[in-house]
Protein backbone atom coordinates (compact mmCIF):
# COMPACT_ATOMS: atom_id res chain seq x y z
CA UNK A 1 0.00 0.00 0.00
CA UNK A 2 3.06 2.41 1.30
CA UNK A 3 4.57 1.62 -2.30
CA UNK A 4 1.27 2.15 -4.58
CA UNK A 5 0.90 5.50 -2.44
CA UNK A 6 4.71 6.22 -3.14
CA UNK A 7 4.84 5.79 -6.52
CA UNK A 8 1.89 7.96 -7.29
CA UNK A 9 2.96 10.76 -5.51
CA UNK A 10 6.12 10.52 -7.92
CA UNK A 11 4.14 10.25 -10.94
CA UNK A 12 1.82 13.37 -9.81
CA UNK A 13 4.79 15.72 -8.96
CA UNK A 14 6.67 14.40 -12.43
CA UNK A 15 3.42 15.87 -14.08
CA UNK A 16 3.54 18.51 -11.88
CA UNK A 17 6.80 19.75 -13.03
CA UNK A 18 6.35 18.54 -16.70
CA UNK A 19 3.51 20.92 -16.79
CA UNK A 20 5.25 23.70 -14.92
CA UNK A 21 6.22 26.88 -17.03
CA UNK A 22 10.24 26.87 -14.95
CA UNK A 23 10.50 22.99 -15.77
CA UNK A 24 9.59 23.58 -19.54
CA UNK A 25 11.84 26.60 -20.31
CA UNK A 26 15.06 24.90 -18.59
CA UNK A 27 14.07 22.23 -20.92
CA UNK A 28 13.62 24.60 -24.19
CA UNK A 29 17.29 25.75 -24.44
CA UNK A 30 17.17 29.06 -26.59
CA UNK A 31 18.53 28.74 -29.79
CA UNK A 32 22.20 29.80 -30.54
CA UNK A 33 22.89 32.63 -32.62
CA UNK A 34 23.97 32.38 -36.44
CA UNK A 35 27.48 32.64 -36.14
CA UNK A 36 29.02 35.34 -39.28
CA UNK A 37 32.25 36.10 -39.89
CA UNK A 38 33.59 38.51 -41.89
CA UNK A 39 37.02 39.40 -43.85
CA UNK A 40 38.60 42.62 -44.19
CA UNK A 41 41.67 43.44 -46.87
CA UNK A 42 42.41 46.71 -44.95
CA UNK A 43 42.13 48.33 -41.74
CA UNK A 44 38.58 49.57 -40.90
CA UNK A 45 39.08 53.19 -41.41
CA UNK A 46 36.22 56.11 -41.16
CA UNK A 47 35.71 55.86 -44.87
CA UNK A 48 36.44 53.49 -47.86
CA UNK A 49 36.08 50.32 -49.33
CA UNK A 50 36.03 48.53 -46.05
CA UNK A 51 34.28 50.79 -43.68
CA UNK A 52 30.87 50.25 -46.27
CA UNK A 53 31.13 46.45 -45.49
CA UNK A 54 31.23 47.31 -41.88
CA UNK A 55 28.03 49.46 -41.87
CA UNK A 56 26.88 46.13 -43.83
CA UNK A 57 27.86 44.00 -40.83
CA UNK A 58 26.31 46.29 -38.28
CA UNK A 59 23.02 46.91 -40.16
CA UNK A 60 23.02 43.12 -39.76
CA UNK A 61 23.48 43.25 -36.26
CA UNK A 62 20.57 46.07 -36.13
CA UNK A 63 18.21 43.81 -38.22
CA UNK A 64 18.72 40.63 -36.27
CA UNK A 65 20.07 41.43 -32.94
CA UNK A 66 20.28 38.32 -30.53
CA UNK A 67 19.58 36.09 -33.77
CA UNK A 68 23.16 36.38 -34.98
CA UNK A 69 26.54 36.90 -34.01
CA UNK A 70 29.04 38.77 -35.91
CA UNK A 71 32.53 39.08 -36.35
CA UNK A 72 35.53 40.56 -38.56
CA UNK A 73 39.05 40.20 -39.08
CA UNK A 74 40.58 43.03 -40.50
CA UNK A 75 43.41 44.21 -42.53
CA UNK A 76 44.34 40.45 -44.16
CA UNK A 77 46.11 39.99 -47.56
CA UNK A 78 44.75 38.77 -50.22
CA UNK A 79 45.85 34.97 -51.27
CA UNK A 80 47.42 32.41 -48.25
CA UNK A 81 46.92 34.93 -45.04
CA UNK A 82 43.33 34.93 -46.31
CA UNK A 83 43.43 31.39 -46.88
CA UNK A 84 44.24 30.94 -42.85
CA UNK A 85 41.68 33.21 -41.53
CA UNK A 86 38.73 32.06 -43.85
CA UNK A 87 39.50 28.47 -42.22
CA UNK A 88 39.94 30.02 -38.99
CA UNK A 89 36.65 31.56 -38.67
CA UNK A 90 34.79 28.52 -40.04
CA UNK A 91 36.58 26.48 -37.64
CA UNK A 92 35.48 29.03 -34.78
CA UNK A 93 31.75 27.82 -35.77
CA UNK A 94 30.92 30.87 -38.23
CA UNK A 95 28.42 29.14 -40.74
CA UNK A 96 28.07 32.44 -42.62
CA UNK A 97 31.35 34.03 -43.77
CA UNK A 98 31.44 37.19 -45.86
CA UNK A 99 34.58 37.62 -47.96
CA UNK A 100 34.43 41.20 -49.88
CA UNK A 101 37.95 41.32 -51.67
CA UNK A 102 38.52 40.22 -55.56
CA UNK A 103 41.64 38.21 -53.83
CA UNK A 104 39.71 36.59 -51.60
CA UNK A 105 37.68 34.32 -54.20
CA UNK A 106 40.33 31.66 -54.81
CA UNK A 107 40.96 31.16 -50.89
CA UNK A 108 37.15 31.52 -50.32
CA UNK A 109 36.90 28.40 -52.78
CA UNK A 110 39.13 26.29 -51.16
CA UNK A 111 37.89 26.19 -47.88
CA UNK A 112 34.67 26.06 -48.81
CA UNK A 113 35.63 22.72 -50.21
CA UNK A 114 36.61 21.36 -46.50
CA UNK A 115 33.35 22.94 -45.02
CA UNK A 116 30.34 21.86 -46.99
CA UNK A 117 28.00 22.86 -43.84
CA UNK A 118 29.40 26.58 -44.12
CA UNK A 119 27.85 28.92 -46.58
CA UNK A 120 30.10 31.43 -47.79
CA UNK A 121 29.65 34.45 -49.82
CA UNK A 122 32.33 35.79 -52.36
CA UNK A 123 31.87 39.49 -52.60
CA UNK A 124 33.32 40.65 -56.07
CA UNK A 125 34.28 36.94 -57.11
CA UNK A 126 32.51 34.67 -59.61
CA UNK A 127 33.30 31.69 -58.97
CA UNK A 128 30.50 29.58 -57.25
CA UNK A 129 29.69 26.17 -55.57
CA UNK A 130 26.53 24.60 -53.73
CA UNK A 131 28.34 26.51 -50.89
CA UNK A 132 29.84 28.93 -52.21
CA UNK A 133 27.32 32.63 -53.33
CA UNK A 134 28.97 35.56 -55.56
CA UNK A 135 27.83 39.16 -55.18
CA UNK A 136 28.88 42.15 -56.64
CA UNK A 137 27.80 45.45 -57.88
CA UNK A 138 27.55 47.64 -61.01
CA UNK A 139 29.99 50.09 -59.50
CA UNK A 140 29.94 51.63 -63.43
CA UNK A 141 26.98 52.94 -63.28
CA UNK A 142 27.80 55.64 -60.11
CA UNK A 143 30.96 56.36 -61.96
CA UNK A 144 28.80 57.27 -65.09
CA UNK A 145 27.10 59.50 -62.79
CA UNK A 146 29.51 61.09 -61.33
CA UNK A 147 31.48 61.59 -64.62
CA UNK A 148 28.68 64.01 -65.56
CA UNK A 149 29.05 65.90 -62.31
CA UNK A 150 33.08 66.15 -63.05
CA UNK A 151 32.13 67.00 -66.89
CA UNK A 152 29.94 69.85 -65.47
CA UNK A 153 32.34 71.43 -62.89
CA UNK A 154 36.00 71.29 -64.40
CA UNK A 155 37.39 74.27 -65.92
CA UNK A 156 40.59 72.61 -67.39
CA UNK A 157 38.78 69.48 -68.98
CA UNK A 158 40.79 67.52 -67.51
CA UNK A 159 40.23 64.88 -64.90
CA UNK A 160 42.58 62.57 -62.92
CA UNK A 161 41.69 59.14 -62.02
CA UNK A 162 43.73 57.03 -59.56
CA UNK A 163 43.33 53.29 -60.00
CA UNK A 164 44.32 50.39 -58.35
CA UNK A 165 44.55 47.28 -60.91
CA UNK A 166 43.48 46.86 -64.46
CA UNK A 167 40.84 44.38 -63.85
CA UNK A 168 37.44 44.81 -65.71
CA UNK A 169 36.02 46.33 -62.76
CA UNK A 170 38.24 48.95 -62.56
CA UNK A 171 38.29 49.29 -66.10
CA UNK A 172 34.26 49.45 -66.37
CA UNK A 173 34.87 52.52 -64.23
CA UNK A 174 37.81 54.60 -65.36
CA UNK A 175 35.58 53.79 -68.73
CA UNK A 176 31.86 54.74 -67.53
CA UNK A 177 33.56 57.92 -65.66
CA UNK A 178 34.85 59.23 -69.23
CA UNK A 179 31.70 58.60 -71.07
CA UNK A 180 29.85 60.15 -68.07
CA UNK A 181 32.17 63.09 -68.81
CA UNK A 182 31.90 63.36 -72.38
CA UNK A 183 28.62 63.13 -72.25
CA UNK A 184 28.04 66.71 -70.99
CA UNK A 185 31.47 67.87 -72.17
CA UNK A 186 32.57 66.35 -75.23
CA UNK A 187 36.21 67.81 -74.84
CA UNK A 188 37.02 66.66 -71.77
CA UNK A 189 40.14 64.27 -70.94
CA UNK A 190 40.74 61.47 -68.33
CA UNK A 191 44.06 60.65 -67.56
CA UNK A 192 44.82 57.65 -65.54
CA UNK A 193 47.97 56.47 -63.06
CA UNK A 194 48.05 52.71 -61.93
CA UNK A 195 49.35 52.25 -58.93
CA UNK A 196 49.27 48.29 -58.65
CA UNK A 197 48.02 48.21 -55.11
CA UNK A 198 44.59 48.36 -53.57
CA UNK A 199 45.78 50.51 -50.36
CA UNK A 200 48.99 52.32 -50.00
CA UNK A 201 47.89 56.13 -48.69
CA UNK A 202 51.48 57.50 -49.41
CA UNK A 203 51.47 55.87 -53.13
CA UNK A 204 47.86 57.46 -53.50
CA UNK A 205 48.49 61.09 -52.56
CA UNK A 206 51.72 60.70 -54.83
CA UNK A 207 49.36 59.59 -57.80
CA UNK A 208 47.07 62.38 -57.26
CA UNK A 209 49.70 64.93 -56.73
CA UNK A 210 51.24 64.42 -59.89
CA UNK A 211 47.72 64.16 -61.88
CA UNK A 212 47.06 67.77 -60.32
CA UNK A 213 50.58 69.08 -61.88
CA UNK A 214 49.37 67.85 -64.85
CA UNK A 215 46.41 70.25 -65.02
CA UNK A 216 44.19 68.01 -63.61
CA UNK A 217 41.38 69.96 -61.73
CA UNK A 218 39.06 66.91 -61.18
CA UNK A 219 40.45 63.59 -60.02
CA UNK A 220 38.92 60.06 -59.08
CA UNK A 221 40.18 56.45 -57.54
CA UNK A 222 39.76 53.42 -57.24
CA UNK A 223 42.12 52.55 -54.23
CA UNK A 224 40.82 52.15 -50.54
CA UNK A 225 42.03 55.04 -48.27
CA UNK A 226 40.60 58.75 -48.39
CA UNK A 227 44.46 59.91 -49.32
CA UNK A 228 43.36 60.97 -52.72
CA UNK A 229 40.49 63.34 -51.37
CA UNK A 230 42.97 64.56 -48.90
CA UNK A 231 45.27 65.64 -51.75
CA UNK A 232 42.39 67.14 -53.06
CA UNK A 233 42.00 69.26 -50.29
CA UNK A 234 45.38 70.22 -49.98
CA UNK A 235 45.73 71.44 -53.18
CA UNK A 236 42.57 73.49 -53.49
CA UNK A 237 41.06 70.97 -56.76
CA UNK A 238 37.83 68.86 -56.56
CA UNK A 239 37.79 64.92 -56.01
CA UNK A 240 34.82 62.32 -56.37
CA UNK A 241 34.48 60.21 -53.56
CA UNK A 242 34.58 56.40 -53.83
CA UNK A 243 33.50 53.72 -51.52
CA UNK A 244 32.05 56.65 -48.71
CA UNK A 245 30.91 59.82 -48.30
CA UNK A 246 34.01 61.50 -47.71
CA UNK A 247 33.10 65.02 -46.68
CA UNK A 248 34.83 64.77 -43.22
CA UNK A 249 37.82 64.32 -44.91
CA UNK A 250 37.85 67.36 -47.60
CA UNK A 251 34.43 69.24 -47.26
CA UNK A 252 35.74 71.77 -49.51
CA UNK A 253 36.67 69.16 -52.28
CA UNK A 254 33.87 66.55 -52.67
CA UNK A 255 32.06 66.73 -55.65
CA UNK A 256 29.72 63.85 -55.32
CA UNK A 257 30.18 60.58 -53.71
CA UNK A 258 29.79 57.04 -55.22
CA UNK A 259 28.33 55.04 -52.11
CA UNK A 260 28.02 51.79 -52.00
CA UNK A 261 25.23 50.14 -50.18
CA UNK A 262 25.72 46.26 -48.69
CA UNK A 263 23.38 46.06 -45.58
CA UNK A 264 20.27 45.10 -47.29
CA UNK A 265 22.00 42.29 -49.13
CA UNK A 266 23.79 40.94 -45.75
CA UNK A 267 20.69 40.75 -44.02
CA UNK A 268 19.03 39.04 -46.95
CA UNK A 269 21.54 36.62 -46.91
CA UNK A 270 22.20 36.47 -43.54
CA UNK A 271 17.96 35.93 -42.63
CA UNK A 272 17.97 32.83 -45.67
CA UNK A 273 20.70 30.81 -43.63
CA UNK A 274 18.24 31.33 -40.63
CA UNK A 275 15.09 30.36 -42.39
CA UNK A 276 17.03 27.75 -44.00
CA UNK A 277 16.06 28.95 -47.64
CA UNK A 278 20.33 30.33 -48.57
CA UNK A 279 21.40 29.35 -52.27
CA UNK A 280 24.36 29.49 -54.01
CA UNK A 281 23.87 32.38 -56.84
CA UNK A 282 25.23 35.55 -58.60
CA UNK A 283 24.00 38.90 -58.03
CA UNK A 284 24.99 41.55 -59.60
CA UNK A 285 23.27 44.95 -58.76
CA UNK A 286 23.19 48.18 -59.25
CA UNK A 287 21.42 51.61 -58.80
CA UNK A 288 18.39 49.76 -59.32
CA UNK A 289 18.33 47.18 -56.48
CA UNK A 290 20.05 49.67 -54.27
CA UNK A 291 23.10 48.48 -53.80
CA UNK A 292 24.48 51.65 -55.95
CA UNK A 293 23.96 55.56 -54.63
CA UNK A 294 25.35 58.79 -56.18
CA UNK A 295 24.80 61.79 -53.92
CA UNK A 296 26.10 63.38 -51.01
CA UNK A 297 27.21 66.91 -52.50
CA UNK A 298 30.01 69.12 -51.63
CA UNK A 299 28.33 72.92 -51.48
CA UNK A 300 30.33 74.17 -54.73
CA UNK A 301 28.24 71.58 -56.40
CA UNK A 302 25.51 74.33 -58.54
CA UNK A 303 21.77 72.68 -57.56
CA UNK A 304 21.15 72.53 -61.56
CA UNK A 305 24.33 69.94 -61.84
CA UNK A 306 22.96 67.92 -58.70
CA UNK A 307 19.07 67.93 -60.36
CA UNK A 308 20.84 66.41 -63.54
CA UNK A 309 22.85 63.90 -61.88
CA UNK A 310 19.82 62.79 -59.72
CA UNK A 311 18.13 62.59 -62.73
CA UNK A 312 20.25 60.50 -64.51
CA UNK A 313 20.13 58.28 -61.25
CA UNK A 314 16.69 57.39 -61.93
CA UNK A 315 17.25 57.16 -65.49
CA UNK A 316 19.45 53.96 -64.93
CA UNK A 317 16.99 52.90 -62.10
CA UNK A 318 14.22 52.51 -64.66
CA UNK A 319 16.47 51.51 -67.53
CA UNK A 320 16.17 54.31 -69.45
CA UNK A 321 19.94 54.97 -69.41
CA UNK A 322 23.01 52.52 -69.75
CA UNK A 323 26.04 53.42 -69.45
CA UNK A 324 27.53 51.24 -72.39
CA UNK A 325 24.85 51.93 -75.17
CA UNK A 326 25.80 53.74 -78.21
CA UNK A 327 22.93 55.49 -78.83
CA UNK A 328 23.96 58.35 -81.45
CA UNK A 329 27.41 57.35 -82.96
CA UNK A 330 29.83 54.42 -82.69
CA UNK A 331 32.17 54.07 -79.22
CA UNK A 332 35.48 53.80 -79.77
CA UNK A 333 38.10 52.78 -77.60
CA UNK A 334 41.62 54.93 -77.13
CA UNK A 335 43.32 53.20 -80.00
CA UNK A 336 40.70 53.79 -82.57
CA UNK A 337 38.73 50.56 -82.93
CA UNK A 338 35.03 50.29 -82.31
CA UNK A 339 34.10 48.85 -79.42
CA UNK A 340 29.91 49.67 -79.25
CA UNK A 341 28.62 49.93 -82.44
CA UNK A 342 25.83 53.07 -82.57
CA UNK A 343 22.38 51.56 -82.01
CA UNK A 344 23.47 48.59 -79.30
CA UNK A 345 24.81 48.09 -76.06
CA UNK A 346 27.30 45.78 -74.63
CA UNK A 347 25.99 42.62 -72.73
CA UNK A 348 26.37 41.79 -69.39
CA UNK A 349 29.17 39.04 -70.41
CA UNK A 350 31.02 41.70 -72.74
CA UNK A 351 31.46 44.30 -69.64
CA UNK A 352 32.89 41.49 -67.61
CA UNK A 353 35.57 40.99 -69.96
CA UNK A 354 36.29 44.77 -70.60
CA UNK A 355 39.98 44.74 -71.31
CA UNK A 356 40.03 48.12 -73.24
CA UNK A 357 40.25 52.01 -72.00
CA UNK A 358 37.55 54.22 -74.26
CA UNK A 359 38.39 57.54 -76.57
CA UNK A 360 39.10 59.79 -73.84
CA UNK A 361 41.40 58.03 -71.82
CA UNK A 362 45.01 59.21 -71.44
CA UNK A 363 46.60 55.51 -70.46
CA UNK A 364 47.03 52.54 -71.50
CA UNK A 365 45.65 48.76 -70.11
CA UNK A 366 49.15 47.47 -68.47
CA UNK A 367 49.08 43.89 -67.40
Amino acid sequence: MYKNLAGRAFLALAAACFLSPAFSQTQQQPKAPLKIGFVYVTPVTDAGWVRQHEEGRKAVDAALGAKVKTTYVENVAEGADAERVIRDLAQQGNTLIFTPSFGYMEPTMKVARDFPEVKFESITGYKTAPNVATANARYYEGRYLAGIAAGRMTKTNIAGYVAGFPIPEVLQGINAFTLGMRSVNPAAQVRVVWLNEWFDPPKERDAAMALFNQNADVIAFHTGSTAVMAAAQERGKLAIAYHSDMRKIAPDAQIVAVTHQWGGYYTQRAKAVLDGSWKSGNLWGGVKEGLIRVGDFGTKVPRAVQDEVLARQKDIAAGKLQPFRAAAADVRDNEGHVVIAKGSQLSDEQILKMNWLVEGVQGRVTR
